[in-house]
């Protein structure tokens, strides 16, 4: 069950959820949802039971000292809430955890009574796969929803994914049946470069959010740390010319899909996004459809599994 440590009145909540595992290639998903509880210093007020859903033996425990005291911290799910400011401030409820092990109904079950306890309009879920995408262009992050309305309302894809899934898109799945606007960002990772941490795709993630919301979010040291992490992964295909050939394949084969996508709308995007950051217009307000499309496609056959 989920322990409560008091429910907070939310104005216009949106859930943002990212779980670590399958989901979560260079943990970029669950490293954006922690980024921005980092960034907005989101308070964590609830959590669910770990007895009810981890193997401890797959997720273990880990210990640590508290001023002489030994303590154990449990693999599990926690829920966080911030508040955006400006003319129209709103709260986002953040989940970050872990890939149940078992009982994955019964797990979305209870984040979704949550999230209708809470008054939450819009689930908006993070993941992360690796895909034949170059680490030297733009991360490709795809919007996706089983909702045929919601895919023209906010210019998203609606998903035609067949095939294993993961709990991100059941609990996406989850949302559609109990009437809970839910959305699926996922961003390409260079299956090449998997190991985390990749903060070139986690700010990625985070700029397609922005878009989504219509909202700014404080990046930090993410770009600095993303163009560092570009420089090494550089040098690292320097040193194999088998990997610099192969590099150099793919970004041929990138640029030559995505040449009819230079277009007014993906301009319009980057302008937008420009002008939050310097505080032009209400860096808050209500979920409304982004600048552009939903974001190009993986080249992964299989696409988002959701």
């Amino acid at each position: 069950m989920i322990e409560l440590e008091g429910v907070p009145e939310l104005i216009d909540p949106v859930m943002v959820a990212a779980f670590e595992g399958w989901n979560d290639a260079g943990d970029a998903a669950s490293a954006a949802v922690a980024h921005l509880e980092r960034e907005w210093k989101g308070e964590v007020f609830a959590a669910l039971d770990a007895e009810d859903y981890y193997d401890f033996q797959v997720n273990r425990p880990t210990v640590f000292m508290d001023g002489g005291v030994r303590k154990i911290t449990w693999p599990t799910t926690r829920l966080s809430v911030v508040r955006v400011g400006g003319e129209k401030p709103r709260d986002l409820v953040l989940v970050r955890g872990i890939e149940p092990s078992m009982r994955w109904r019964s797990f979305c079950n209870e984040l979704l009574g949550f999230a209708h306890e809470l008054g939450v309009e819009l689930v908006v879920i993070l993941g992360a796969l690796l895909g034949d995408t170059p680490h030297t262009r733009p991360v490709p992050v795809s919007g996706v929803t089983s909702d045929p309305d919601l895919a023209r309302r906010m210019d998203l894809e609606e998903t035609k994914y067949e095939g294993p899934t993961g709990i991100v898109g059941v609990l996406q799945e989850a949302c559609t049946h109990a009437g809970v606007p839910a959305v699926s960002l996922w961003a390409a990772v260079p299956h090449y470069v998997s190991q985390p941490p990749n903060p070139k795709a986690t700010l990625a993630l985070l700029n397609r959010l922005e878009d989504l919301l219509d909202l700014r979010i404080p990046q930090g040291e993410l770009p600095e740390d993303a163009r560092a992490w570009q420089v090494g992964v550089d040098q690292l295909a320097a040193e194999d010319s088998e990997v610099a050939e192969y590099v150099q394949t793919l970004e041929e084969a990138r640029d030559t899909a995505e040449l009819p996508e230079a277009s007014g709308e993906a301009i319009a995007r980057e302008f937008e996004r420009y002008l939050r950051r310097r505080d032009v217009g209400p860096p808050g307000g209500k979920p409304r459809p982004p600048a552009g499309g939903g974001g190009p496609r993986e080249d992964d056959e299989d696409g988002p599994e959701d």
